[in-house]
């Protein structure tokens, strides 16, 4: 585990890509938002500074993103859920710390949720749970239209450029739907950081999670002029506090 690009073979499945160090525990686990990888801003400068503490981290990209086998478009939660589980279970050990990224906070939560013995704590940049019924919400006539017809719809996010999300996707999102009905059974300690400039995830939606989630050591954080990256180099000093 000395940071080289590795492969998580799966019999039947993709393969994943992933980076790994030992060191420190618990072991920080990064998890992309929709269409990153592990190349990223934010999971290479958590890498390095994991590097630079001693610091047991690990990097993977989701089947169908970044180096991992598989077709972006047969992503689904359900399936990119799937893989963090595998990454968890196969290659890593001990206690773990997720650290999810928009979408990538979606998973993290449904991770914590499957597998409550490993998960020591969360660190969320700009959560996107139920992001998939925001969408097909926010949708026009001709946007439900195009995607009735093609099965697909282009997005047009900047943060999101050349990206589509297919119907499958929408679709399948609504079985790990998180923010409705009951409470969120997380119960370790959650760090929550969003820009008040996010205009792709709504800010006020991290205090409604951390309103339903069991947790009471759970800290919201907004950063007034931070986007939705949060990818400067004072908002990787603020994510790095958080992990520490």
């Amino acid at each position: 585990m000395d940071g080289a690009l590795e492969r998580l073979e799966r019999p039947g499945e993709p393969a994943l890509a992933l980076r790994r160090l030992a060191g420190r525990g618990p072991t920080l686990v990064w998890l992309s938002g929709y269409g990153s990888d592990m190349a990223g801003t934010k999971a290479t400068d958590l890498f390095e500074r994991a590097r630079a503490a001693g610091r047991a981290v690990c990097l993977f990209d989701y089947s169908g993103c970044g180096a991992s086998e598989g077709r972006f478009a047969d992503g689904t939660i359900g399936r990119w859920r799937a893989d963090a589980l595998d990454i968890i279970d196969r290659a890593t050990q001990g206690p773990l710390i997720l650290v999810g990224s928009s979408m990538g906070g979606w998973i993290a939560l449904l991770a914590a949720l499957a597998r409550p013995q490993r998960v020591a704590g969360l660190c969320l940049i700009a959560p996107a749970p139920d992001f998939t019924q925001r969408v097909r919400a926010g949708l026009d006539d001709a946007a439900r239209a195009h995607l009735a017809a093609h099965g697909r719809l282009p997005l047009t996010s900047s943060y999101a450029e050349g990206l589509e999300m297919t119907a499958g996707l929408l679709d399948e999102g609504a079985a790990w739907h998180l923010m409705h009905g009951l409470p969120i059974a997380v119960r370790v300690p959650v760090r929550i950081l969003h820009g008040q400039r996010d205009d792709a995830v709504p800010w006020e939606g991290s205090l409604e999670l951390a309103g339903r989630l069991e947790a009471d050591d759970v800290r919201v954080v907004l950063v007034k002029d931070g986007d939705h990256r949060l990818s400067r180099p004072q908002d990787l000093d603020l994510l790095w506090q958080a992990l520490a």
